[in-house]
């Protein structure tokens, strides 16, 4: 899944930044029920909270894998050695 998520152009930065977001929003979401259903009272503001406030640790985790995957591949700080350096490297000739 996360090989997909990387081949479609998802990196873990984006989804850093979409747990960020997420943080905020909860927090928005929670401020906007209190004031626009008055009558349902703080636990349904809660609710609303908690409930977006639970995208974060999940995309936070999608993030660490993401990471790890681009560690592995090469990806994660952009191709440092050309195709000919790597097989060099590889084979050990100088």
């Amino acid at each position: 899944m996360i090989k997909k998520l990387h081949d479609v152009g998802l990196r873990s930065e984006h989804v850093y930044t979409a747990a960020v977001a997420s943080i905020a929003l909860s927090v928005g979401t929670w401020a906007a029920s209190l004031r626009v259903e008055p009558g349902a009272g703080m636990d349904r503001a809660d609710r609303w909270g908690i409930f977006v406030g639970e995208w974060a640790p999940t995309l936070f985790g999608l993030g660490l894998a993401l990471s790890h995957y681009e560690q592995d591949e090469g990806s994660l700080m952009g191709k440092v050695h050309t195709d000919g350096e790597r097989q060099r490297q590889m084979t050990g000739s100088a």
